[in-house]
């Protein structure tokens, strides 16, 4: 765990949030990050959470300190010891634990027996519980300000990523353009609209004059290759965009496609025009991204969803 080298000011509190992953909710976090920072203004807030998202909430305006998690594994004692030391040392006043998984709530019992500070979470004999027995029906927003709620923080906003910077003109980009997110979890390749259909839109949007940008992760760079096999005019940036700059390359994209990923999220929370595609594999109604102009097209499976419907929700504003 690394921690920022912020130190806390004499007589402060000190309050802890836990958000370790994934993207989507991490994004989805930021109204609860903002809230709690107002709510404790005085305070010294450190945030616990994946190193993937270490330098975008180390850049934000919400924390003090950023302790990255090393997430030990069940047999790492040495890992469990350690991580229990500074979460002690943290003296910590009050916890609000945003992951609300069984690894945060084994964090609460690490910090037993003996005084444990106040607690926002599901952790069993946590002082201030999210007790609403249907949170698992809630769309993640609505569920982290009904948590907040109960902890006393009535007012919650939207994520808000105006504070987030990077300069993009490396990319080289030629407006307007398009983003298209044609990746997704490996392991769940039915939330993926197929390569063919995201082609044969890269092909009518460069037709149209408009630029088509595929983004994902490195591994997801074969993917791309693909689709830009049948649409040389589009533009490959695979592994090479930080959290930062796909929330700036939202702010001056045209639109947004893609599928129920956590690129999505960001692009979305940015303010971007955004087309999110969702199958019968995940519920939009419990975690579909939010923003200023979000539409969600749905299908039993997205290979059933054609090129011309896609188009059709772009070609108004084309």
């Amino acid at each position: 765990m690394s921690q920022a080298p912020a130190a806390p000011r004499p007589g402060a509190s000190r309050i802890l949030v836990v958000k370790l992953g994934a993207l989507g909710d991490f994004v989805q976090a930021m109204g609860p990050f903002a809230a709690i920072r107002q709510y404790h203004r005085d305070a010294h807030v450190t945030l616990l959470t994946g190193a993937a998202f270490a330098n975008i909430a180390a850049a934000s305006p919400y924390f003090d300190a950023v302790w990255v998690d090393d997430r030990p594994r069940m047999w790492d004692i040495g890992g469990w010891l350690r991580l229990r030391r500074k979460l002690i040392d943290g003296a910590f006043d009050r916890v609000y634990d945003l992951q609300t998984s069984d690894r945060s709530g084994a964090y609460f019992l690490l910090l037993g027996p003996g005084r444990r500070p106040q607690w926002s979470g599901i952790a069993l004999g946590c002082s201030h519980p999210h007790s609403n027995p249907g949170r698992g029906l809630m769309h993640t927003i609505e569920r982290q300000v009904e948590q907040l709620r109960m902890a006393g923080i009535a007012t919650v906003p939207a994520p808000d990523l105006s504070w987030v910077r990077a300069d993009i003109s490396r990319f080289r980009l030629r407006p307007p353009y398009v983003l298209l997110v044609p990746g997704g979890s490996l392991h769940r390749p039915e939330k993926r609209w197929p390569a063919t259909q995201f082609a044969g839109l890269c092909t009518t949007l460069a037709a149209s004059g408009q630029q088509p940008v595929l983004m994902g992760t490195a591994a997801e760079k074969p993917l791309i290759q693909a689709i830009l096999r049948d649409c040389p005019p589009g533009l490959d940036l695979a592994g090479q965009t930080s959290l930062a700059d796909i929330a700036n390359l939202a702010r001056g994209a045209k639109a947004a496609i893609g599928n129920d990923t956590g690129p999505m999220h960001l692009i979305a929370a940015a303010g971007c025009r955004a087309l999110v595609l969702f199958s019968s594999a995940s519920d939009p109604a419990l975690c579909a991204p939010r923003g200023g102009d979000v539409t969600v097209l749905r299908r039993q499976g997205l290979a059933d969803l054609p090129v011309a419907e896609v188009w059709e929700w772009l070609a108004p504003r084309a």
